[in-house]
């Protein structure tokens, strides 16, 4: 008894599967609507921030950013205590150029609570592409 119930789940399965990939499939294929304005296209995402990592030993954090995109990615240190009256701290700003590193550094008299990076552009955002035209 327990063989059916098990092949009755695997063939609904199966079957609910192929439903979906069916009618994905039709959706894809679907015309665009007539006439009026085609739809907007999706907003690409900007390359931009740099990849941080954060190593917490014992009262000490320290931050490894390394940035592979073009643009400049301003970033900050954040240190939280676990104690109520060990002072939180947040370093000062360190701009990580286009293929640059950076190491930051914070601690707390006793214990870490969190250590998080938080990231701004440092420099204007790239003009849109040479003739196209604005709005």
């Amino acid at each position: 008894m327990h063989a059916i119930r098990h092949g009755f789940g695997a063939f609904a399965s199966v079957a609910v599967l192929l439903t979906g990939v069916a009618l994905a499939a039709e959706v894809r294929a679907a015309p665009a609507p007539a006439g009026g304005r085609p739809a907007p296209a999706a907003e690409e995402p900007e390359n931009f921030g740099a990849s941080c990592r954060t190593d917490v030993e014992g009262s000490r954090v320290t931050a490894h950013c390394q940035n592979p995109y073009p643009r400049t990615d301003r970033v900050r240190l954040h240190v939280e205590c676990e104690q109520w009256w060990d002072v939180d701290t947040d370093s000062a700003p360190v701009d990580v150029g286009p293929a640059d590193y950076a190491q930051l550094t914070g601690r707390c008299w006793k214990e870490v609570r969190s250590a998080w990076i938080t990231h701004e552009p440092a420099d204007p955002a790239p003009d849109p592409a040479p003739g196209s035209s604005g709005p």
